[in-house]
């Protein structure tokens, strides 16, 4: 019963976590968003204290509850070491636990998050890497099946369906996303709950409290003939059959020895009789096991080495990138001084400190301005999601980054709030813009500017120039997005490292002139 109920809800919370990534319409964050805030990252960094609470007393009284239920990556592991048991059962078996490896990253976590190298903090982080991994992979795939279904649903004369864009965000996060697929894969499908028990620095946590969980599963030795049939279905390796001993720190609480024991010796409950239940220890170690976790450890290594090997590569594949496109003769080149980061974050050192990389806000952006950055922000800061015009322009009156971010890095605005958040400012280059190099009439950038920061002034030959006003931009990128001006465009927009108020602009306004009968 115990399986069951833990397996419904997991299947829930799971089936939910993913289509907030993949629901392209927006409709469902309004119901289950909540299931992004409470991952307990995302919480941590956004010192949600209600949420780290709950989720710390919810381990202390029935373990580690969070890490077979609520966290979306600790299913999928679960999904593929299920589908790797058809071919193979009984195939798991105690091991050791590897505490200095287990210890090591989290001491290593830790220090990343104070030191601001985020590129490593969200390379481990559960709920980001698999918002990642949904959002570069899966996401793709939805939204081809989408436009599938929309095209067999017009030739039928029906609109149940609409096709969307589909575009890779980002090069760097797609083969991160890849690596990090493939490598969970592998250690589910030889060892179940490897990754979780081994590497991830959320798991160690909570290990750590589940040790002193209220409610465990525990061995009842008058019932126990040590037949060894509960270690074979412990996913985490952590039930070891021959001492009668369980490591608390590494049960994920998936009740699958519940069901496997024939004599019923396995209970979940609080504490047996003193004579029934040995005290469990933590880390028994013998010969034996070391020797059968050999395998599983350099699996482990060569995860992290190729996470180590990417972030390491990086600076020599922005030198090639920066080698863009030659200046032509009578442009002008320019290079962004400073990346957008999404309207309402504050500044881009606090967004840097609290994003986790989970592309939440990048799979729901409308206007597909939010992609993954490369190397915009640093090696600290790849992945994090930075504001492009490439694909499109922030809409004046739209505010989902803020509404969906689950850990407050993008904090939430209203829409007056929005209309004066000056995530950057506008840059007129005239030797580009095409009223000078084409003697030719334009005024796209003005068309599209919302605040009115860009107006055509006269110029000469009867034409008009952009004149623009910075103190009323808002960044919003409508005037880059539009520009027509190749190879470089005339207007682009500069980041503010800190977030700015812009000042209200006004609309033009009509006068009504009242004149006599004859209008004269």
């Amino acid at each position: 019963m115990l399986r069951t109920i833990r397996l419904t809800l997991a299947v829930i919370f799971f089936a939910l976590i993913t289509l907030l990534f993949l629901d392209f319409t927006g409709t469902l964050h309004a119901w289950f968003g909540w299931m992004a805030k409470i991952q307990f990252l995302p919480a941590v960094l956004a010192l949600n204290i209600g949420v780290v609470l709950f989720l710390a007393v919810l381990t202390l009284v029935f373990g580690r509850i969070y890490c077979s239920v609520i966290c979306p990556l600790g299913v999928f592991q679960d999904i593929v070491s299920w589908l790797s048991a058809k071919r193979k059962k009984n195939r798991f078996r105690y091991s050791s636990a590897l505490k200095w490896l287990r210890y090591g990253v989290l001491g290593v976590f830790v220090l990343a998050i104070i030191g601001g190298l985020n590129s490593f903090v969200v390379l481990l982080a559960p709920y980001s890497s698999y918002g990642r991994i949904v959002s570069s992979l899966f996401s793709p795939l939805y939204q081809w099946a989408n436009n599938g279904l929309a095209y067999l649903a017009e030739r039928a004369d029906s609109y149940a369906f609409y096709e969307t864009d589909v575009w890779m965000k980002s090069l760097p996060t797609l083969l991160i996303a890849t690596v990090t697929l493939v490598v969970l894969i592998v250690l589910a499908w030889r060892g179940g709950r490897t990754y979780c028990n081994t590497i991830c620095p959320v798991g160690t946590v909570l290990g750590l409290l589940s040790r002193y969980s209220l409610f465990k599963v525990r061995i009842d030795t008058a019932k126990c003939n040590g037949c060894g049939l509960c270690a074979t279905k412990c996913k985490a390796a952590c039930i070891h059959n021959k001492e009668h001993t369980i490591d608390y720190s590494r049960c994920v609480d998936c009740f699958d020895c519940l069901e496997a024991c024939k004599q019923k010796a396995l209970v979940y409950a609080p504490a047996l009789k003193k004579q029934q239940l040995p005290s469990a220890v933590e880390n028994p170690t013998s010969a034996t096991a070391e020797q059968s976790s050999a395998t599983a450890d350099s699996s482990k290594r060569r995860f992290l080495l190729a996470g180590l090997a990417t972030a390491g590569a990086a600076p020599k594949l922005l030198s090639k990138a920066q080698e863009s496109i030659a200046t032509m003769e009578g442009k002008t080149a320019y290079k962004k001084e400073n990346p957008i980061t999404p309207p309402g974050s504050v500044s881009q050192k606090r967004f840097q400190q609290h994003c986790t990389s989970c592309h939440l806000c990048v799979s729901k952006c409308p206007s597909h301005v939010l992609k993954p950055a490369f190397m915009e922000y640093g090696l600290g800061g790849i992945m994090q999601p930075t504001v492009s015009f490439e694909k499109g322009f922030c809409n004046f009156d739209c505010t989902v980054c803020g509404d969906v971010c689950p850990n407050g890095a993008i904090p939430p605005l209203t829409v007056e709030q929005k209309h004066l958040t000056q995530m950057g400012y506008v840059v007129f280059i005239e030797e580009n813009c095409i009223v000078l190099t084409d003697g030719t009439s334009c005024g796209a950038c003005s068309e599209h500017c919302p605040t009115q920061a860009i107006a055509m002034v006269p110029y000469k030959d009867g034409l008009t120039i952009p004149h623009i006003n910075t103190e009323i931009c808002v960044g919003c990128g409508g005037c880059e997005y539009v520009c027509p001006a190749r190879p470089f465009r005339a207007v682009y927009i500069e980041g503010n490292p800190v977030q700015k108020e812009a000042k209200p602009f006004k609309e033009s306004e009509e006068h009504k002139v009242e004149i006599d009968d004859f209008g004269f």
